[in-house]
C-alpha cells in the first residue's frame, strides 16, 4: 500500500486519506476531475500537501482499480 495513504477507522470513517492529515483521497481526486491543477489544489485548498501527497491519491486510485476483478457476462440477445 502507498506509504503516504493511510487508512483509520477513526478518521472519516475508514476512508483512505493522506497519511498525518484528514484530507481523503476522495477529494484530492474530486479536484482533479474539476480540471484543478496540482498547483492550485495546494496553493488554494490543501497548503499542507505537496504534489508528491496528490500524486499518491491517484496512484492509490490507480493500484485499487489494478487489484479489481472485473467479471463480463454476455448479454442475452
Amino acid at each position: 500500500m502507498n506509504k503516504r495513504i493511510s487508512v483509520s477507522p477513526n478518521i472519516h470513517f475508514g476512508k483512505p486519506c493522506v497519511r498525518g492529515t484528514r484530507i481523503t483521497v476522495q477529494n484530492i481526486l474530486e479536484l482533479i476531475s474539476e480540471g484543478i491543477s496540482f498547483d492550485k489544489i495546494i496553493r488554494d485548498y490543501y497548503p499542507e500537501l505537496g504534489i508528491t501527497d496528490i500524486q499518491a491519491c491517484v496512484q492509490y486510485a490507480i493500484d485499487i482499480i489494478i487489484s479489481e476483478d472485473i467479471h463480463i457476462t454476455a448479454e442475452a440477445a
